[in-house]
């Protein structure tokens, strides 16, 4: 399959509660191209979910994998980190919080159970899958996409052989994922990113990032890009799995709420402030994923509890152009018609 034969609306991969094969499936099967963010997924897990995805559409689609992080456990650092957590853990009726057994799942495995799985395109964000796995990945029939959030990280990912790339502007929702310098040091929006990936690489740039409806989906077309990755706006669709407090909190949230933050996983990511955001603002947290394995417990439970305070709401700078409930199919249909055949 090549890249052009896939659909120009994609649903970004939202890892975490919105990894579900209902909303991958719907858009899929309403002419658009959905992705499964697994990054947080067991190897029978992502073997699981993606059975689920065939048993409900006939239509490809992509799986998302994060690349390895290097990362140096710091036990004091988690440890100040935990007794943070430790008074938000009282309140919700949790015991307190304590070191986690395991970090992350193995990168590894994870690869081998999705090229088992045989989605249409794999992708990858924070980092670069080497001229070797892209070539191998290539060699069995799989499109690669990476993922870029300026120029320099493109042209690594072009020279590595990827089939295309994922302009990942400032405003998008959940984790950034460039790899190269710091976070802070490439947050460049998406008007500004996408015409300059065009410009520089040889490749497809897919736009990512304050998309929300038609005028976006136009907007990115006419800077050059050759689809687009919608994220945010699926998380409100009926298929899509929230938990009732994170939907009633993006129902609510502001323009000026949307913020950048570590606090709940170590990296840098866009989501609505909350209680956690704005204690944690500034903090010298320990490198993700430890943060993100520790802070897991209160999550789900704050989930459970309805508490939106103690939750990590990802969400993109667009939020508020996208509030109403309906099917992914619907919404697919409202973004298409922003894009000229």
């Amino acid at each position: 399959m090549r890249l052009s034969e896939l659909p120009r609306i994609w649903m970004a991969p939202m890892a975490g509660e919105a990894a579900s094969a209902a909303l991958v499936a719907a858009v899929c099967s309403s002419g658009g191209f959905g992705q499964l963010g697994a990054a947080y997924l067991s190897p029978a897990r992502i073997a699981e979910v993606a059975a689920d995805i065939r048993a409900r559409t006939t239509q490809p689609f992509g799986i998302n994998l994060f690349c390895p992080q290097p990362w140096v456990r710091d036990d004091e650092a988690l440890d100040d980190y935990l007794s943070r957590l430790a008074p938000w853990h009282t309140a919700l009726g949790l015991a307190a919080p304590t070191r986690p057994e395991r970090f992350e799942e193995d990168f590894e495995a994870q690869l081998a159970a999705t090229v088992a799985a045989r989605p249409a395109v794999i992708s990858f964000v924070m980092g670069d899958p080497g001229a070797a796995r892209v070539a191998a990945l290539k060699a069995q029939g799989f499109l690669v996409v990476g993922t870029a959030t300026q120029v320099a990280e493109g042209l690594l990912l072009q020279a590595s052989g990827v089939d295309a790339v994922v302009a990942q502007g400032y405003e998008a929702g959940g984790h950034r994922g460039g790899f190269l310098g710091t976070a802070e040091g490439a947050l460049i929006g998406t008007m500004a990113l996408v015409p300059q990936l065009v410009d520089a690489l040889g490749i497809p740039v897919i736009a990512a990032g304050g998309i929300a409806d038609a005028r976006g989906v136009a907007a990115a077309q006419a800077l050059g890009a050759s689809a687009v990755a919608v994220g945010t706006a699926f998380l409100l669709a009926d298929e899509c799995p929230l938990s009732p407090a994170y939907r009633a909190a993006l129902l609510a949230a502001r323009d000026a709420d949307s913020t950048l933050t570590r606090a709940f996983s170590g990296r840098l990511a866009r989501g609505v402030a909350n209680r956690v955001t704005r204690a944690l603002e500034g903090a010298d947290l320990p490198a993700f994923p430890q943060p993100n394995a520790a802070s897991r417990p209160m999550r789900q439970a704050a989930a459970k509890a309805g508490d939106a305070d103690f939750i990590s709401l990802w969400a993109g700078q667009a939020l508020p152009l996208n509030r109403a409930g309906r099917p992914a199919a619907d919404l697919v249909a409202a973004l298409a018609k922003g894009w000229r055949p």
